[in-house]
């Protein structure tokens, strides 16, 4: 397992690893501006998604996911804006926002990845 630093890397790539499993296809891996950052851009057939992911570790007494508040959904779309004026796209019936909660639960006792899709 990676050092505390390195924890967040780490789990965005599990969570690409686990949508990519899923069908989705990434566009994009740490999407940055000033002002803010989106950490996967993922599109499966006509939907794109803006995800954010959080990891925790074993000693986190919080579920990941529960770190995404209000503020930052709002960072989220306001980059979302700045990233589809930059890459208009074809074929896109719609977008939202998901949220892929990686927890990790120490060395050889595994993870729990858990994709929250249509967050508001």
């Amino acid at each position: 397992m990676p050092k505390s630093h390195q924890l967040g890397r780490w789990g965005e790539d599990m969570a690409r690893n686990f949508l990519e499993m899923c069908g989705y296809v990434c566009l994009q891996q740490q999407y940055r501006k000033p002002g803010g950052e989106i950490d996967l851009i993922v599109r499966r057939d006509h939907v794109l998604v803006f995800v954010e992911v959080k990891t925790r570790g074993p000693k986190s007494l919080a579920p990941p996911e529960s770190w995404v508040d209000q503020r930052k959904i709002a960072r989220m779309k306001q980059m979302a804006r700045h990233w589809l004026a930059e890459n208009p796209m074809q074929g896109i019936g719609e977008y939202r926002f998901d949220v892929v909660a990686v927890q990790f639960h120490g060395d050889d006792r595994g993870m729990a990845v858990r994709h929250l899709a249509g967050i508001e």
